[in-house]
């Protein structure tokens, strides 16, 4: 699906895996990219500079440092996006359980997966036009409901934790138009989601960009897995 759109994204978190794919497709489809990339080297997001046709520009930001996500807010302050997505994302040993999880690295998960991507959203929300689409990356692995198995114990808490916290961004925001999106990829084959994972990044982003395009202007939130269905808190 190729479109010549004039829309803007404005993608947190594209140097690699899924966050790298997103750029990738909505290139594809016409749209103008403000991507990030973490500092200290160059990411694979600059191999598509030359054959985006001026429509990819790439910052630098840490979402947990906050002193970074001022800055970029600074800089983006003339700028409207249509879309505000943020991609972040970093697991633990699955092996680990919330007994022997040391709390450095439950700092860490919960950090990353869940504080830093709302700081990133409570930073930048005001540059997103006022019908357009806030979304995040959440996982299917943050339903409550779902949770018939365990394991994954912090990974899954972080996603939760992720879940309920932009619901109580969603409660703030009552009478706003955006649309608000919490996206479950599914089982993706990555860094993050290992060899042994069901869905190919082919198989689970476009998907996730058709779903994400077709509630545009549908002000609220929604817990939406990559094929558009709802996903049970």
């Amino acid at each position: 699906m190729i479109s010549t759109s004039q829309k803007s994204l404005l993608l947190i978190g594209a140097s690699r895996g899924l966050g790298f794919a997103l750029a990738q497709e909505y290139l594809k489809r016409g749209w103008q990219v403000v991507a990030t990339e973490r500092g200290g080297r160059q990411s694979n997001l600059h191999s598509l500079v030359d054959t985006s046709t001026g429509r990819l520009a790439i910052e630098v930001v840490d979402i947990n440092d906050p002193s970074q996500v001022t800055s970029l807010r600074v800089r983006l302050a003339p700028r409207k996006f249509d879309m505000l997505f943020v991609n972040a994302g970093v697991t633990n040993d699955d092996r680990e359980t919330i007994a022997d999880v040391s709390t450095e690295e439950f700092v860490r998960v919960m950090m990353t997966n869940a504080l830093s991507p709302m700081r990133v959203i409570e930073a930048l929300q005001d540059v997103v036009v006022a019908n357009g689409t806030i979304g995040i990356m959440s996982s299917g692995q943050g339903s409550v409901a779902n949770n018939e198995t365990g394991q994954h114990e912090v990974y899954r808490a972080s996603k939760a934790a992720l879940n309920m916290l932009m619901r109580s961004f969603a409660a703030r925001q009552a009478g706003d138009r955006r649309t608000l999106l919490l996206m479950a990829p599914g089982w993706v084959r990555t860094d993050l989601g290992g060899p042994k994972a069901r869905l190919s990044i082919e198989e689970s982003i476009p998907n996730l960009v058709n779903t994400m395009d077709a509630q545009a202007g549908k002000a609220g939130l929604q817990y939406l897995d990559y094929l558009g269905r709802t996903v049970p808190w």
